[in-house]
């Protein structure tokens, strides 16, 4: 009775690690022989268009952010080249808006909004590769100068824009 049981249990623990096979408990599907991930340096092109200003560091600092929510919620190794899974692109916006005005016409909020041309490749999916944009913002006091307020918008921007390319890229939502 007691070997059984511990056969019943050891052939139930088989079925559901065999099941679990490329599942990640971040939600990723990452496609069968996929082992690494590479990201290329964000170029910072924001300055190249109307209305958007240059923020020096910002390529590097969003490179870092995406390398880090792959290497957080994935098992992939980050390699520097011949990556399985290839992230690239550009930074196209970084804008400051004024968002919402006071009776007096000032601004009374401004909004920072930074957008990501990304390229993604899957040399193991192929049919899974895309180039797309993702942007989010963060909106502050107009009475607050950007530098007040630039490292906790970005964390929170990098924060979204990194989970939405993860979400887009490896968990397909």
């Amino acid at each position: 009775m007691i070997l059984k049981c511990k056969l019943l249990i050891s052939s139930f623990l088989i079925i559901f690690i065999i099941g679990c096979g490329n599942y990640s408990f971040t939600g990723a599907s990452i496609p069968e022989g996929t082992e690494s991930f590479q990201v290329n340096l964000f170029e910072n092109n924001s300055g190249n268009n109307v209305g958007s200003i240059f923020e020096p560091g910002l390529d590097r600092d969003f490179t870092i952010a995406l390398q880090n929510i792959l290497e957080n919620q994935t098992n992939l190794e980050m390699v520097q080249s011949n990556g399985d899974l290839i992230y690239e692109g550009e930074i196209i916006e970084y804008r400051i808006s004024p968002m919402t005005a006071t009776a007096n016409l000032d601004a009374a909020q401004n909004r920072l909004t930074i957008t990501i041309n990304l390229i993604f490749s899957n040399f193991k999916k192929e049919e899974d590769n895309f180039e797309r944009r993702f942007s989010f913002y963060f909106d502050f006091p107009a009475e607050q100068q950007l530098i007040s307020v630039k490292s906790e918008a970005h964390e929170i921007i990098f924060e979204r824009i990194t989970q939405d390319i993860f979400n887009a890229s490896l968990a397909k939502w």
